[in-house]
């Protein structure tokens, strides 16, 4: 979840070049409470029934711009795709967001809520799939509409419970995020993680939540306004194909976090995939690299077959997670 943590590239990646593709336009759209969001869409100029688009939920209080060149693949591919920032961050950012009342739950529950609604009226007739990054595969089953969505890509989707974090690097995490971040947010009403060179900035609720430390989603403080049980929980509502993608080497997204939060989405049929960064001849790719372009030949593909097919293809790199 930390920019910082991200390992630089080797030298010996390649920029890959895309084929020319429509620029993301920027959109605006208003959340039901009435906040009012901001993203990009790439839109194909033909009408097509049978394509699908593609929402990208980011990690929590990173820039939707980080996955313009994602939307760029998949667009070039025969997708339409939305990226959006959840409110406080980036396009969604108000003149200030000190005392903003924001949460994980909000930016499920009604941020990515709201892009479902606008992906259904917007592109009406077209299936919805979803690629969730980080927290973004845990809003993925936040929204009432979760029924939608046809088919789910997540990457190192977890909720940060700091037990589930890497054991050698737990207790620098729990210090920085756990401890240094909420009282950095308790004295200055929300975190200035852009100042510190950590991530965006970001709202007092969200730090709250995630610096919780409870191994259930429910017990987060704003999850409580909308489930006390699992079973209250809208994730059961989401019955698409999903695909967990997970790497060794990520602190945050091991084998026990991603499928802690797999365990939440009960109506769907999912496969959690482990990758090693010798699997596609690196030494490290981590939590954020994922998204990089010097990964379209490599690791793209991977979520491409799935949103294309539902299905994994041969020779795939990684290994199928065992399910408990």
């Amino acid at each position: 979840m930390d920019l910082q943590d991200t390992p630089p590239l080797a030298p010996t990646h390649i920029e890959l070049p895309l084929s020319v593709a429509s620029p993301g336009k920027p959109f605006k759209e208003t959340a039901a409470d009435g906040f009012i969001l901001g993203g990009f869409a790439w839109r194909h100029a033909s009408e097509d029934c049978a394509r699908p688009v593609v929402i990208i939920n980011a990690a929590t209080s990173v820039r939707c711009r980080h996955y313009s060149r994602f939307a760029d693949y998949l667009f070039n591919h025969g997708f339409d795709v939305i990226t959006y920032d959840y409110r406080g961050v980036g396009e969604s950012r108000p003149a200030s967001i000190r005392g903003l009342q924001a949460s994980w739950t909000d930016w499920g529950a009604l941020d990515f809520e709201a892009m479902l609604k606008r992906a259904q009226r917007e592109f009406p007739g077209q299936p919805i799939d979803v690629v969730g990054h980080s927290f973004g595969g845990c809003a993925a089953g936040l929204g009432t509409s979760g029924h939608l969505i046809r088919r789910l890509v997540t990457v190192g989707a977890q909720f940060a419970y700091w037990r589930d974090y890497a054991p050698a690097q737990r207790w620098r995490m729990f210090g920085k995020w756990h401890v240094v971040m909420p009282l950095v947010t308790l004295i200055c009403g929300y975190f200035p993680g852009k100042r510190l060179g950590w991530l965006e900035d970001t709202p007092a609720g969200v730090v709250r939540d995630w610096s919780l430390s409870t191994a259930r989603y429910e017990k987060r403080s704003s999850a409580r306004a909308i489930g006390k049980t699992p079973g209250q929980l809208p994730f059961a509502r989401v019955t698409a194909q999903t695909l967990a993608i997970s790497l060794s080497d990520d602190p945050y997204g091991t084998i026990p976090a991603i499928e802690r939060l797999l365990g939440y989405f009960t109506g769907s049929n999912h496969t959690h995939w482990r990758i090693h960064p010798e699997d596609i001849d690196e030494e490290e790719v981590g939590h954020f690299a994922f998204f990089r372009s010097a990964y379209q030949a490599t690791l793209w593909p991977i979520a491409l077959a799935w949103l294309q097919n539902g299905e994994l293809a041969p020779g795939t790199p990684g290994r199928r997670v065992p399910r408990c």
